[in-house]
């Protein structure tokens, strides 16, 4: 069966049968498909599709092309949460304590940015000395000594995912929901959880805006993993803003220890954290989460795990107590101002682009990034501004990055002379 005839079929809108799907993956693990060949059967797939036998087979293939964990012999369940990606969402950081500490186990792969939003992985990467490349042995040890262990995928996790999903972000193929929906899932489940929640994202600053779009994803990726036998559900959220007030690496990562320290209590991040710990929890056969995660945000545990795990993963032991100590912060802050009157309407695209343009994030794979630059006290639909309160702060390394930051800027916002309400942050939720 040679790599082209399989190509071919898919380019004629034909089905691709369990054979040929397994020699695709094997060809991305060994190698013995070329870039080109992988990447033009990406594009058959984005333009053609696949039906969900195909992307159930393809999932399930990945996911064995490497290492598969085990978590046996834990003293409570293993829950993991995904999100498809946005402008400050750093929910990941807060979560993964937060269900340590309501008794789940949370071993979590997370990834670096992709294309304009910023990646969880980037953002504990501004921690001094925090290990995202874990070895497998020491991720084992975190996650039963602190609850948790957010890291990279490593060599041995879906090999054949790790692969394609380079090919994808620079051949456009990115925006595929059977190849968005096996990247996810063979991910997770070599992994090894016992139950996933998902954070489909829609609206201006996800990779597929429309809410159409984003509930296909959410119904394809909760039926794989059904059929993988892996228990999911998703919640359908928006990303027509900057989730929580800040964007940028060292930044979220600061507004995140301020939620686990109990400093901001209210706000979209907070409610986004607490209604995927309650579906998490649910999940896991853990009574009253949404109750017991409140409590252990109010309570200082979940900070207790994060803690933990940071520095079980090789960061510093009080990075809570002094993050102004080891974060790294941007020489240059300026406000970006507009007139009176209300925001509207928020390009949130925009926003992760400005990012990538002050260094915050990439253009290329294998490009260094600056942890300290990004967006801070960044303005919600809904609310005034005017000279006295800034749309957001521009954090850069010089003043010719923050003024080219803000020329970018400024087409991101609406501002109207009346108040709009803001869209729900929860749209809708799959099961």
């Amino acid at each position: 069966m040679l790599p082209q005839e399989i190509i071919r079929t898919k380019r004629e809108g034909g089905a691709l049968d369990p054979a040929a799907i397994r020699m695709f993956v094997a060809g991305l693990s060994d190698g013995s498909w070329t870039e080109g060949q992988v990447a033009a059967l990406a594009m058959a797939i984005l333009l053609r599709g696949m039906d969900p036998a195909e992307t159930a087979l393809l999932t399930q293939a990945m996911a064995g092309s490497g290492e598969q964990l085990s978590w046996e012999g834990l003293p409570g369940p293993v829950a993991d949460k995904h999100s498809t990606g946005g402008i400050g969402d750093k929910v990941s950081l807060v979560l993964a304590p937060l269900l340590a500490a309501c008794g789940c186990y949370v071993p979590m792969l997370s990834g670096r940015g992709l294309g304009h939003t910023g990646g969880t992985l980037d953002k504990l990467d501004a921690i001094p000395g925090y290990r995202t490349a874990a070895p497998i042995g020491l991720v084992r040890a975190t996650v039963r000594s602190a609850g948790c262990a957010i890291v990279g995928q490593t060599g041995e996790l879906a090999p054949a995912d790790r692969r394609l999903y380079a090919i994808r972000d620079v051949t456009a193929t990115v925006e595929s929901i059977p190849l968005i929906t096996a990247s996810i899932l063979s991910k997770k489940l070599a992994a090894g959880p016992g139950c996933l929640v998902m954070d489909v994202k829609h609206g201006s600053g996800a990779f597929l805006p429309g809410l159409d779009e984003a509930q296909a994803l959410a119904r394809s990726i909760v039926d794989v993993a059904r059929h993988a036998g892996l228990p999911c559900r998703a919640l359908l959220t928006d990303m027509g803003m900057c989730l929580g007030r800040t964007a940028g690496n060292a930044l979220e990562v600061r507004e995140a220890i301020e939620v686990l320290a109990g400093r901001v209590t209210a706000g979209r991040l907070v409610e986004l954290v607490l209604a995927l710990a309650g579906e998490a929890l649910d999940l896991a056969g853990i009574a009253d989460g949404a109750a017991r995660a409140r409590q252990a945000l109010a309570s200082g545990a979940a900070a207790e795990c994060f803690a933990r795990m940071v520095q079980g993963l090789g960061g510093p032991a009080d990075l809570l107590e002094r993050p102004g100590a080891y974060l790294p912060a941007a020489p240059v802050i300026r406000p970006l101002l507009a007139e009176p009157g209300f925001v509207t309407r928020i390009d949130a695209r925009v926003l992760g682009l400005a990012i990538i343009g002050l260094g915050g994030g990439r253009t290329r794979p294998d490009q260094a990034i600056d942890h300290a630059v990004g967006l801070s006290d960044v303005l919600e639909v809904g609310e005034a501004t005017g000279p006295d309160r800034p749309l957001l702060m521009v954090h850069a390394r010089d003043e010719a990055a923050a003024a080219a930051a803000m020329i970018r800027l400024v087409p991101a916002f609406e501002i109207g002379p009346k108040p709009a309400a803001p869209p729900p942050l929860v749209a809708g939720r799959i099961a």
